[in-house]
């Protein structure tokens, strides 16, 4: 294997998750090159392994892309490794199993009772302190000389504007997407997951638990 030479190439996903404590590099990795037995004897190499899973603080870890090349090398020092992906990537374990259904049907129901309700109170909480009320008032007496009663065809209308407007802004109604650009929501959710990862990368390097070369990861949940 010594004399084996040329080119892989590796690719990293920022944050990848895993359902097995024992991680080799093909379980985290994308990698290519025209050898396919070398291909094959890379994606098997092993990475590292997760211990005290059911800690979930013990769950997660960062990896150094330099790690990786070394585990490469270690096994064909001849050839030239091409990253393609991250220079630090977070692998997560995450159990396998069918346990949770209820428990993840009530924090749906909950997530959506909490939306709905704190959603209608921001928007009655709005129109209570710019006057909407008073000012429709105003406005339906003006037009048509009759005092309003509350609920008039204006009241009608700002309800229907406010959930066309609704299902425009997020860009979804139902299971059903309006156009192809993500949503709001989505876009928010990617920079709030970008933010947490760099986070973590960040904080793992300052404290030295990353698996990086010459070195194991310090984090107690990790082996090589």
């Amino acid at each position: 294997m010594a004399g084996t030479s040329g080119t892989i190439y590796i690719k990293a996903d920022r944050n990848t998750e895993v359902n097995k404590k024992s991680v080799t590099l093909g379980d985290v990795l994308k990698t290519e090159c025209t050898n396919p037995a070398m291909l094959a004897k890379i994606r098997t190499m092993h990475l590292l392994t997760f211990h005290h899973t059911d800690n979930k603080k013990s769950n997660r870890t960062v990896v150094s892309v330099l790690k990786v090349i070394q585990k490469i090398h270690e096994t064909y020092p001849d050839v030239t490794v091409e990253n393609l992906g991250e220079a630090d990537f977070i692998v997560t374990y995450e159990e396998k199993d069918g346990k949770g259904g209820i428990w993840h049907i009530l924090k749906i129901t909950a997530v959506v009772l909490t939306s709905f309700f704190g959603a209608a109170f921001s928007t009655m909480a709005f129109n209570n302190d710019v006057g909407v009320t008073k000012m429709f008032g105003q406005i339906y007496e003006l037009l048509t000389g009759k005092e309003s009663n509350g609920f008039t065809v204006l009241e009608l209308t700002y309800c229907i504007g406010i959930v066309i407007g609704i299902i425009v802004f997020f860009n979804h109604f139902g299971k059903k997407r309006i156009s192809v650009d993500p949503t709001p929501m989505e876009v928010e959710m990617r920079l709030y997951e970008n933010d947490i990862q760099t986070t973590l990368v960040e904080t793992y390097a300052r404290k030295e638990k990353e698996l990086d070369v010459d070195k194991g990861c310090h984090a107690g949940n990790t082996g090589i």
